[in-house]
């Protein structure tokens, strides 16, 4: 008999977490779902995993602050003792911290920032690796942002954490591959303050639910990718990656030869480019409109 695979996610409490959960759990794992509890409010870690047992799946629940001192020990220690082990791990607990423009932005609200999207997830990795290294397929899906690889306005210090996390997790995976874990990356796009603007229709749509199977499929012991950075959202994927020119040179070149021939070497040929995560997000959603036309 298969033993059954156990996952742990963080900020699972609702939206994409509660989706990774849901998938996760309906694709046969054993799901730790963890939020942060608030005093005086029931533990939505608590409501998810008894929806989810509810259906007849297997759920528990986690209520540590992923950021709290030892966090990381605590809820990787509490995954392990309840399923014996673990087998996948999502990252997903974040914050996007103050909107304001580079400037205006407080050493402390960065520093917030990179507390919660970087430094803690590096931290359950840390805990995490062991048991990760010992399952027969451990998997590992950080999930970033298209603000990470473009950067956004107004969130440069949300942008800068997610960048970090993407070049930490493909170390990570470059580290990692000669043993059997795999690690990806997934930058999913939902209904949020993000997308605000964009029209109701996104809420249908961008449903969280809709960005999941990408996370499940990453999980899943079949999955021998690694190191990839994906797009999900609304039933449509695609992969990211980091491009370079062709480029040129010269004997000598000086900064005259570099000006007069900075278009051609600029030249990325059919990759597609842009300014920023809204950028990048409207052609995404463009793309992901066809699919109803084609």
């Amino acid at each position: 008999m298969t033993k059954q695979r156990t996952a742990l996610v963080t900020g699972a409490g609702k939206g994409l977490g509660a989706a990774f959960a849901r998938g996760l759990a309906a694709d046969g794992s054993a799901v730790m779902v963890n939020n942060r509890s608030h005093d005086g409010q029931p533990s939505s870690a608590k409501q998810i995993a008894d929806s989810l047992t509810a259906r007849g799946f297997t759920a528990s629940h986690d209520n540590h602050a992923v950021d709290g001192n030892g966090a990381a020990d605590a809820i990787i220690g509490h995954a392990v003792e309840t399923w014996g082990g673990l087998d996948i791990l999502v990252l997903n607990a974040g914050i996007t911290g103050p909107a304001a423009k580079v400037g205006a932005l407080t050493d402390a609200d960065i520093r917030a920032v990179m507390e919660i999207n970087f430094h803690a997830n590096t931290a359950l990795v840390d805990a995490a690796l062991p048991h990760l290294i010992a399952s027969p397929a451990g998997r590992i899906v950080f999930i970033a942002s298209s603000a990470g690889l473009y950067g956004v306005r107004g969130r440069a210090s949300y942008a800068a954490s997610k960048g970090a996390l993407i070049a930490y997790a493909r170390t990570l995976a470059d580290e990692l591959a000669r043993t059997s874990v795999r690690v990806n990356i997934l930058a999913p796009y939902a209904a949020t303050n993000m997308t605000a603007g964009q029209g109701e229709e996104l809420n249908d749509v961008l449903h969280p639910d809709k960005a999941a199977a990408a996370a499940v499929w990453l999980s899943r012991p079949e999955c021998q990718r690694t190191g990839e950075i994906w797009i999900a959202g609304g039933d449509y994927f695609c992969r990211a990656a980091a491009t370079e020119s062709t480029g040129g040179g010269a004997p000598d070149a000086t900064a005259d030869w570099f000006g007069e021939n900075v278009e051609q070497l600029s030249a990325i040929g059919n990759g597609r480019e842009h300014s920023g995560a809204e950028a990048a997000f409207a052609d995404f959603f463009d793309r992901l409109k066809n699919i109803s036309t084609e």
